[in-house]
């Protein structure tokens, strides 16, 4: 495995975070604290309690996880869309890195910008209201695995676009709307019976309630199913990235 290429790659994109601070980490922060400010005054002051949570800190996992899967799918497309743009693709494509290698160092730095914005949007959260986690190694464990999948998801969009508008497309249109319908603000179990089933079909309620549950203890869903469904959709992820590459889908036109 060729690391020194790998690493080079990785620190190229990491320095551009560094870059971008505003756009990349300030930016999404002070998002998610109006949210703290908005739903924590505006609602929390009428729901006292969720499941014995209140309501300002029963909302952060699910704040964290809205963060966590657009910064992700948004920093691995530009990551990988950007060489493609310019060019510089193909000079990546004939050198002497594996697929794998391109792969692990794109999503690798996308998947940890993404877990820091996390554990900084925690920080912060702390400030608003009084935080547990009762699960912490389980909270980094979904932590992580949340970024990498959809990090992936960004990396195959990345290779998908042909335009920057494109690269907004899917996590407005699609991951935003299912990350405000998973229950980041409310539990599914206040919702009348057909749409607690109808929601069960929103894959990013199995990542909030895991996530929610490595904070609290409580979950809308099995922690185990959880798990299991955030497996899957990495395996699904994986399995796209090696049918680009194998077919040279985008890559190779």
């Amino acid at each position: 495995m060729n690391i020194h290429a790998m690493r080079a790659i990785y620190k190229f994109e990491m320095a551009r975070t560094r870059r971008t601070l505003m756009q990349s980490i300030i930016s999404p922060v002070i998002s998610t604290s109006l949210y703290f400010v908005v739903f924590g005054a505006a609602i929390g002051s009428r729901i006292a309690q969720v499941e014995g949570i209140t309501y300002g800190a029963f909302i952060v996992p699910g704040l964290i996880m809205l963060s966590l899967l657009t910064q992700s799918i948004a920093n691995a497309s530009f990551g990988i869309y950007f060489p493609k743009f310019t060019g510089t693709i193909y000079e990546l494509l004939l050198a002497p890195v594996s697929y794998l290698e391109i792969v692990v160092s794109y999503v690798g730095a996308a998947a940890t910008k993404s877990i820091i914005l996390g554990l900084i949007i925690l920080a912060t959260a702390t400030l608003f209201v009084p935080l547990r986690i009762a699960h912490p190694l389980w909270m980094i464990l979904f932590l992580a695995l949340t970024a990498v999948t959809f990090s992936l998801v960004g990396f195959i969009i990345g290779i998908w676009a042909d335009g920057f508008e494109k690269l907004q497309l899917v996590p407005l249109l699609i991951v935003t709307p299912l990350t405000f319908l998973g229950g980041s603000f409310y539990s599914i179990d206040m919702l009348p019976p057909f749409w607690q089933t109808v929601t069960l079909f929103n894959p990013v309620v199995y990542l909030i309630s895991g996530f929610r549950w490595s904070f609290y203890g409580i979950a809308d869903v099995s922690v185990a199913v959880s798990l299991a469904m955030t497996l899957v959709f990495m395996a699904i992820s994986l399995a796209l990235v090696a049918w680009i590459f194998k077919t040279g889908y985008r890559l190779k036109t």
